[in-house]
């Protein structure tokens, strides 16, 4: 049996890395990267250093605005999925590389596996939201990280086979932590010079359009990661560098360092030894989760509500005072189960690719 994987943004390479290993032991696995990470320290250095198997295609859709990304991208897999004909498409997430996949492979009548199904922040203004909610709708096997998921999916009344499975991004945080001891110490500055990672600082990520597109917003969280009482460490994502480094220049700044994208296993090593993490991404609050340290969302929507419980996880406007003051609210690790799954998700997904297809015989 043939299976096609659609990648294009880390998140996605990071799971794929414990997927795609389990699913080479029983299945023939083609690898189709969108193109849609396509710097190299957001894409490549993620194949080398995470061992992930090299795309059999790179179609090189990057850039421009989502009708225009989903399109050509939509295009492009169409023409893929004609020419080697899989038994199930694997998507990720909730990118415009994951509807593109879904929506090529359906109209194919090709069977659809979306992994990381069923998350829901209950708005539409948010484009990750639409693309969770019509691959959900189009996709014939589910696969939910956590118990929410399988919920908000029973609530909107999908048929599909739905099964509960973990988070393939424990499985990686697991395997991964463990082997760090070869990584770099040394942090690539933007404008800056090289520094090896100090013994205290705070770690922030801020990439998302709602923070960055708008500078008032983007402001106020440098600032709050400016008043820190150490360092704040910023890896800056490719579409936003522009903004941040005016912004640094026009203010200053000092307790900031601003260095390029880092690797997964760096990033681990960071949130590891960090002493709190702020962010917006969805990936990094589990990440932070997993390793049991604080973490401030600047975000108006719960996007994990496992994740949100004696303050482990908070939700913070992109204001100065509330980030510092949920900064200094002490979390509890009392009663700390783990809802993201045992760490053997990915051995899950293979069975429950094997159940999908038995029921279909």
């Amino acid at each position: 049996m043939k299976i096609i994987t659609i990648l294009g943004a880390r998140p996605q390479f990071i799971k794929a890395a414990v997927v795609s290993r389990e699913i080479r032991k029983k299945y023939e696995e083609v690898i189709v990267h969108t193109g849609q990470h396509y710097d190299y320290n957001m894409s490549e250095v993620f194949f080398e250093e995470l061992k992930i198997p090299r795309p059999h295609y790179n179609l090189g859709v990057n850039g421009g605005n989502h009708g225009k990304m989903t399109g050509e991208m939509l295009i492009k897999i169409e023409e893929v999925l004609l020419q080697e004909k899989p038994h199930l498409v694997i998507v990720y997430g909730d990118t415009n590389s994951t509807l593109a996949g879904a929506l090529a492979a359906v109209k194919l009548h090709i069977p659809v596996c979306h992994i990381e199904a069923g998350v829901r922040l209950g708005t539409l203004h948010n484009p990750e939201e639409v693309n969770r909610i019509v691959t959900d709708h189009v996709s014939n096997l589910l696969l939910c990280c956590t118990k929410s998921g399988v919920g908000f999916l029973e609530k909107e009344g999908i048929k599909a086979q739905i099964a509960l499975i973990g988070d393939p991004m424990y499985d990686a945080f697991n395997y991964y932590s463990n082997s760090l001891n070869n990584i770099s110490r040394t942090l690539t500055g933007i404008e800056e010079k090289a520094i090896t990672i100090p013994d205290k600082y705070y770690y922030l990520t801020c990439h998302r359009p709602e923070n960055t597109d708008n500078k008032e917003a983007l402001l106020e969280i440098l600032k709050a990661a400016d008043s820190l009482d150490s360092i704040c460490i910023y890896p800056v994502h490719p579409r936003n560098k522009e903004a941040v480094t005016t912004l640094k220049k026009e203010y200053g700044f000092n307790n900031i360092y601003l260095c390029e994208p880092v690797s997964y296993m760096t990033s681990i090593y960071l949130l590891l030894h960090c002493k709190k993490v702020i962010t917006d991404s969805g990936g990094l609050q589990r990440e932070a989760f997993f390793a049991k340290k604080q973490c401030i969302t600047v975000f108006n929507q719960v996007i994990w509500p496992e994740t949100m419980i004696n303050n482990r996880n908070q939700l913070a406007n992109a204001k100065e005072n509330d980030i510092l003051e949920k900064l200094a609210l002490e979390q509890s690790l009392a009663g700390c189960e783990e809802p993201f799954g045992d760490g053997n998700s990915a051995k899950k997904i293979v069975i429950a690719i094997e159940d999908f297809f038995s029921r279909k015989v």
